[in-house]
């Protein structure tokens, strides 16, 4: 088996992948922190202190950082989720220490200079701005503010130009402090790599960590709603979420291939019958976010002012069709494009990383691909036409719309057309 795992005396998870024929690695570091452990006065600092991490440690200027790392074509970077926070860098093999060392400096050591906080500041402002800008990326925030109003989860990653401007030196500290726990963090490493010398690079580079994180984890709780800005633009963004399902959920498997049938490619429903055959927009799909306790299923669509009328009940018609009929060909084309995904992505070491944290952080174990394959082959169209009676009986709609609006009915009548 090529994923090996030890779990340091201080409580630090370290996993590895072999990829023996390979001549990279990618080392990451996932930490179980994101924007839903942050409370309204403290929304958008996991993300800042992810920005923050690379502008000066101890050892290292921000500019030592970037150059060490591309002295040796290596490539460092991290991103923010709603419950995880995750720092990588991809280097060739023999370089492996080097990414090691500046993952565990970056983490322990940053100094928080009050010079490069005013400018990263700025940065994420500017960031924030660019959100705002595209309205293909703030719908999603627009869905959750719906979905889970007054919740950490129904907040921005982001944060606001507001928040942003007010933190300071020691609210980066203090937050980081309270949840970078060796017991919430797990250092992985993916490609032409031993499993032994990584866990001795990451007992040397990781050390100074308190071993008990201090919070209490909040609940999700779905809510649904309407949630709609008005702007001049030339399209009209709709986003329908309904409430999802865990990771842990039994209809887990089966809702991923029914957002497939539905709305996963060019030959799903959605597709063929609102693009292909009546042109009402130039792009539609459907998906599913999952977190430890809930999830949402969503379809976006992008369309004219003057196609929304028409488009809004045939994505719910069509919505309900998937409860009626599924063809064993749907389900089969299905199965093989989420196997092809899986099996793709081990070609590549960030894509296995990330894969092995993102299963440390919600499962805290490998789950080997053999055991994903089988619950995707597992799946029939009754569980498929369940996951759908599920989706649309269990919860209100969550709406979400930015754009010319003025064709766009009130959110009772949108909502009625899904029951």
């Amino acid at each position: 088996m090529s994923v090996r795992s030890t779990t340091l005396n201080n409580g630090l998870r370290v996993v590895t992948d072999h990829m023996p024929h390979v001549e990279t690695v990618t080392v990451g570091t996932w930490v179980d922190v994101g924007s839903r452990f942050e409370s309204a006065s403290e929304n958008g600092l996991s993300h800042m202190l992810e920005h923050m991490a690379f502008k000066g440690t101890d050892r290292r200027s921000a500019l030592d950082i970037a150059e060490e790392i591309e002295n040796v074509g290596g490539y460092l970077n991290a991103y923010t989720s709603r419950e995880q926070t995750t720092y990588y860098a991809r280097l060739l093999k023999d370089d492996l220490a080097l990414g090691v060392d500046m993952l565990g400096d970056i983490l322990q050591n940053s100094t928080f200079e009050q010079d490069e906080l005013e400018r990263e500041r700025g940065v994420i402002i500017q960031e924030i701005g660019q959100a705002e800008d595209t309205p293909d990326d703030i719908i999603f925030d627009l869905m959750q503010d719906a979905a889970y109003p007054d919740q950490p989860l129904g907040r921005p990653i982001l944060g606001t130009t507001d928040l942003v401007n007010a933190y300071s030196r020691d609210d980066l500290n203090r937050y980081m402090k309270g949840h970078y726990r060796f017991d919430t963090m797990a250092v992985v490493g993916a490609g032409n790599l031993d499993h032994d010398d990584f866990v001795k690079m990451v007992e040397k580079g990781f050390s100074s960590f308190a071993a008990v994180r201090d919070y209490e984890k909040n609940t999700a709780k779905y809510v649904g709603g309407d949630k709609r800005v008005s702007k001049e633009l030339e399209q009209v963004n709709l986003l329908f979420g309904f409430e999802g399902v865990s990771y842990d959920d039994p209809d887990y498997y089966a809702a991923q291939v029914m957002s497939m049938i539905f709305g996963g490619g060019m030959s799903s429903r959605l597709f063929q019958e609102v693009r292909e055959k009546r042109g009402l927009v130039y792009s539609i799909y459907s998906y599913n976010i999952s977190y430890v306790d809930g999830g949402t299923f969503g379809i976006h669509a992008g369309t004219g002012p003057d196609q929304t009328a028409e488009l809004i009940p045939v994505v719910a018609t069509e919505f309900k069709k998937m409860a009626d009929h599924i063809a064993d060909q749907e389900i089969m084309r299905a199965k093989a494009q989420l196997k092809a995904g899986i099996l793709m992505s081990l070609e590549n070491t960030t894509s296995r990383m990330e894969q092995l944290g993102r299963q440390q952080m919600i499962f805290n174990r490998h789950i080997p691909r053999e055991e994903i394959i089988e619950k995707i082959e597992a799946v029939d169209a009754a569980q498929i036409k369940r996951v759908t009676e599920r989706f649309l009986s269990k919860s209100d709609l969550s709406f979400g719309a930015i754009g010319p609006l003025m064709n766009i009915d009130p959110y009772d009548k949108v909502s009625a057309f899904f029951s």
